[in-house]
């Protein structure tokens, strides 16, 4: 019964993946996306900075929201006026960006008043991320463990890897199957072909190759 009891444990040390895309995987999840406009106390318009900001958060919606837009404007706060009237303005240049308005939704969120709280503009999209790394649930030193004897990998290692490609990646969907092929570039193919009859180089040429070489003074 003793060495049933230690075979047990054993098998259950070794459940633990090699693989460290399976310790550590990457997960399609749906996460929020937002940024934050400071309104000063005098100022109810927003800045020309600010503008620009906004009107990018509407493009970037378009392709990668799975909701609508949230307008969290402060209330009681500080700079709770000039926050409610530069809202108004925010929500006209996300209309005006291609957002429907009944998918802007501009809500009143509790602010200290003594507090300068900024405007939040937030919408839903899918993200990817792995994690979390950092934890080390076994010693890495000399031990009678078989981690340590059979030169298995530790359980943090590849888990900044798989992170940071899930921070890195433009469409979490890439991730879990590949896009459909894009239209081919007709005019090129038809150059490239062309060369390739006449027995010519197809590569491109680059007008800046000469300026890259190394100088030959002094040889």
């Amino acid at each position: 019964m003793l060495l049933g009891g230690c075979y047990t444990a054993r098998e259950a040390a070794d459940t633990v993946p090699t693989d460290y895309r399976l310790r550590h995987p990457i997960s399609i999840q749906e996460g929020e996306k937002s940024v934050a406009l400071m309104i000063g106390n005098r100022r109810g318009t927003l800045t020309p900075a600010q503008r620009t900001d906004t009107v990018a958060l509407a493009g970037v919606w378009k392709r990668e929201a799975t909701g609508g837009i949230i307008v969290d404007v402060p209330a009681g706060g500080a700079n709770g006026r000039s926050a409610a009237e530069a809202a108004r303005e925010v929500k006209s240049l996300l209309v005006a960006s291609g957002v429907p308005e009944h998918l802007v939704r501009v809500r009143p969120y509790p602010a200290p008043e003594t507090k300068f709280a900024p405007l939040k503009i937030k919408y839903t999209r899918v993200t990817a991320d792995a994690g979390p790394c950092g934890l080390w649930p076994k010693d890495l030193g000399p031990e009678g463990d078989p981690l340590w004897f059979e030169n298995r990998p530790y359980w943090n290692l590849g888990c900044a890897t798989q992170r940071n490609l899930a921070a890195m990646v433009d469409n979490p969907a890439d991730l879990v199957q590949p896009r459909e092929e894009g239209p081919i570039y007709a005019g090129r193919r038809s150059v490239v072909l062309d060369k390739y009859r006449r027995g010519e180089s197809t590569a491109a040429v680059d007008p800046n190759a000469e300026k890259a070489k190394i100088s030959e003074i002094g040889q």
